[in-house]
């Protein structure tokens, strides 16, 4: 059965199938197709059906930064009634927006102009690649009359030559379509955004600056819903993939399970969960897949990250005779300098659409959520590995009882926590993630910054959520112009912003002068941003040499 986009699903499960977290996801199925499309010609604009796919796909915030050549676009943006335009303070931060944005609700989307914002943004849809998120990059392009030109135009470096940003994005990005003619931008457009959602990957589309508002024969008021092919696992792949893992996982004494951020896009996080409650394994997350399965699972042990483990969780996996990793990513950062000591021939690895099973067979087009579902069915339930973390578990002790007003106990199914790159990364892994409690960070990129616009974003895509930032002054330095479009748009966040005076992360890789930073009044930076306008409080709270500030609205 063929799929669709379609509206907005606002039900909130344990984890997203759709390429997103526990916040949100966009639904694909379309419920109705007007019988006849509306064809007013003054709507039959591309503007307006750039507009409308967005709202279809559930993207109805928008982040950008104005300039000339996008101009004409944002007003058929802002007239469409679904569509909600968040100015930010620069590209950078606009696309980190669309990153956080795209984490809850499943897609995000921003608009930038030629080149000097195309550019900009690059370092953010890099991240995005990275991560796996489906995000609409729309840049306003040239004039289309002046293609074929010879011109040197502004904005540009000084040459005839348009397809600098193009070639630029070309590595970051799925799919690129450059619209400067009317006669097939409707299906560059349509092809863009489906291949967003079905590769889960950035796209780039550049539209000509002087087509937006014409209207064309090809474009209607209300697009017609087109159709997203499904994904299939092969069956016999699957049917032998789950055999050979069911045979190996049921001869092991001491079997765990391990989630990986590549759950996410494989929309295979309430399958793991699924077969975590028939096999009765030990559960781990890597470091990076935090927040993709719910911590108050019976048998959850914790953050499988080598030596910087959570307290007796990498005993327990490391000697397992078998383990399950759901969709991992082994890099230098999730592997600590790959020291985990893990052996291939105890492993069966699961990627979206492959199985390799204790370093011999492997299994191509199988889908991770048609093989987990499977193979809970084939499992014998063993629960020795879990057995044996409680025997050794030794608890931290009980928190004193929260008191009338109790301002430090804040996290719960009504919160979500963003953790900033560096020194945020590990202290953030040690906090327990009540129900429902969303978490996100940028393990793979790691780009510093980020979590600004990051926190921006999520926050607009979930308003009844409030987002809990973990940002060192470092990072804060590059981003921090945004805070201002939170306050704008009456955002309810908290900002913790850990003063250490420079690059902690850095300081304990390799330590000399460039890691100290210049130290900012962070309170009144912040005070000065509001300027009396909404709603803000700041304080400082010192202990020895740290320092925090938080930017709330009131309880």
């Amino acid at each position: 059965m063929d799929t669709k986009i379609g509206s907005l699903d606002t039900c909130k499960p344990p984890c997203s199938d759709l390429a997103s977290p526990p916040n949100g996801a966009v639904s694909t199925i379309q419920s109705s197709v007007p019988a006849t499309p509306l064809v007013n010609p003054s709507e039959s604009t591309l503007g307006r059906h750039l507009a409308r796919r967005l709202v279809q796909i559930g993207a109805t915030d928008v982040f950008s930064v104005p300039g000339d050549f996008n101009l004409t676009l944002l007003d058929h943006l802002i007239a469409e009634p679904g569509l909600n335009l968040i100015g930010c303070c620069n590209e950078l931060n606009a696309g980190y927006a669309a990153d956080g944005y795209a984490r809850s609700r499943g897609v995000g989307a921003c608009v930038v102009t030629f080149t000097v914002g195309g550019l900009s943004v690059l370092n953010a849809i890099a991240g995005a690649y990275s991560e796996n998120l489906p995000l609409i990059c729309i840049v306003g392009g040239p004039n289309s009359n002046d293609y074929g030109t010879n011109r040197i135009l502004h904005h540009t470096i000084g040459l005839p030559d348009f397809s600098q940003e193009l070639r630029c994005f070309q590595t970051v990005t799925c799919y690129q379509a450059v619209v400067n003619n009317l006669e097939d931008a409707h299906e560059l457009i349509d092809t863009a955004v489906s291949t967003a959602l079905k590769e889960s990957k950035p796209v780039y589309i550049s539209v000509a600056c002087n087509l937006p508002a014409i209207p064309h024969p090809t474009f209607s008021r209300e697009p017609v819903p087109f159709s997203l092919s499904p994904k299939l696992s092969n069956e016999m792949g699957l049917e032998a993939a789950v055999e050979a893992a069911a045979e190996f996982l049921n001869k092991a004494v001491k079997p765990v399970l391990v989630a990986g951020p590549k759950m996410r896009v494989a929309k295979a996080c309430n399958a793991f969960v699924e077969l975590a409650d028939a096999c009765g394994y030990a559960v781990a997350v890597m470091p990076s897949a935090k927040g993709l399965v719910p911590e108050h699972h019976p048998h959850f042990i914790g953050t499988y990250w080598g030596a910087v483990s959570t307290a007796f969780c990498a005993e327990i996996v490391e000697s397992a005779d078998a383990y399950l990793f759901a969709g991992p990513i082994f890099n230098d950062y999730s592997s600590v300098g790959y020291s985990l000591l893990l052996k291939k021939e105890k492993a069966v690895i699961l990627q979206p659409d492959r199985v390799v099973i204790a370093n011999g067979p492997a299994f191509g087009c199988v889908l991770m959520k048609d093989f987990l579902k499977a193979l809970s069915k084939r499992l014998k339930s063993n629960t020795t590995a879990y057995e044996n973390y409680h025997r050794i578990y030794v608890p931290e002790g009980q928190p004193p009882k929260c008191e009338p007003k109790e301002p430090l106990r804040m996290l719960s199914s009504e919160t979500a926590v963003i953790a900033e790159t560096g020194d945020s990364w590990f202290n953030c892994q040690k906090l327990k993630l009540p129900k429902g409690c969303g978490y996100e960070f940028q393990m793979q990129y790691g780009s510093i910054g980020w979590s600004v616009g990051a926190t921006l974003g999520y926050a607009q895509s979930v308003p009844e959520k409030r987002v809990i930032a973990c940002i060192g002054d470092g990072s804060f330095q590059v981003t921090a112009q945004d805070v201002s479009t939170m306050l704008r748009c009456g955002q309810k966040t908290i900002i913790f912003l850990i003063n250490n005076g420079g690059y902690t992360i850095e300081v304990e890789i390799h330590d000399g002068p460039y890691n100290v930073i210049k130290n900012w009044n962070y309170t009144g930076l912040v005070d000065a941003i509001h300027n009396g306008e909404g709603k803000c409080w700041t304080t400082k709270v010192s202990f020895a040499y740290l320092s925090h500030f938080s930017l709330t609205h009131p309880f």
